[in-house]
């Protein structure tokens, strides 16, 4: 019974590297559409958003699966129950993607003025997805922690962009008309952030039995 639980759950291993996989090509596709106009690129993030959601319900079913058939206790519990909290961030992620995508098609790349910060925040969420997800997979509290402290340096690049954007408006520059959309993704790019963020977070949870945020409060 223990052997068919243990296999059961590095297919969950496995099924979650994926779709953090398919969130790191997201937001390198929209991104890199966005900065270079090649539009191309988008409808094949679109796709990659779609199979974001159905692996989240192949995920889902596994879990439900693990939970009724197997009936895990402690620390497996915590690791199924921080897993369908993880891809439902992971499912927002994707949604996110895509709405940076919607708004590349409307953006030119001279307006991308914040191109070098944009590209910074879209490099370091791509590395947050990966390392949370990564965490999981090896129950690794230092990694997860790191990806929470990494939350913090996206944040000040999203305030960079936020001071240049804002310069851009009340300067009335060329690239003013674009501002506010150059704003949106920047600001998906802090909430995909937020969200690598969440699933550390989870992470911890299934490692130490204690959620960050409740550990915060009880301080």
């Amino acid at each position: 019974m223990r052997n068919q639980f243990n296999q059961q759950l590095q297919q969950l291993h496995i099924a979650l590297s994926e779709m953090g996989g398919m969130c790191q090509q997201a937001i390198s596709l929209v991104t890199k559409a966005l900065l270079t106009g090649e539009h191309s690129l988008l409808q094949t993030a679109f796709s990659v958003d779609e199979g974001i959601d159905q692996k989240e319900r192949d995920i889902e079913a596994l879990c439900m699966k693990l939970l009724l058939q197997q009936q895990p206790v402690a620390r497996d519990l915590r690791n199924i129950s921080a897993a369908l909290k993880m891809i439902s961030d992971m499912e927002r992620i994707g949604d996110q993607a895509t709405d940076i995508g919607e708004l590349a098609r409307f953006i030119p790349p001279t307006a991308v003025s914040s191109a070098i910060h944009i590209s910074e925040m879209a490099r370091a969420t791509v590395r947050m997805v990966t390392e949370a997800v990564d965490s999981f997979i090896h129950q690794d509290l230092v990694l997860a922690r790191k990806v929470m402290a990494d939350d913090d340096e996206v944040d000040a690049l999203f305030l960079r962009v936020k001071g240049e954007l804002q310069e851009e408006i009340v300067s009335r520059s060329p690239n003013s008309e674009s501002s506010l959309d150059v704003m949106m993704v920047a600001k998906y790019l802090e909430r995909i952030g937020d969200h690598a963020t969440n699933i550390a977070e989870w992470v911890e949870y299934s490692i130490t039995g204690v959620h960050p945020k409740d550990e915060k409060q009880e301080r």
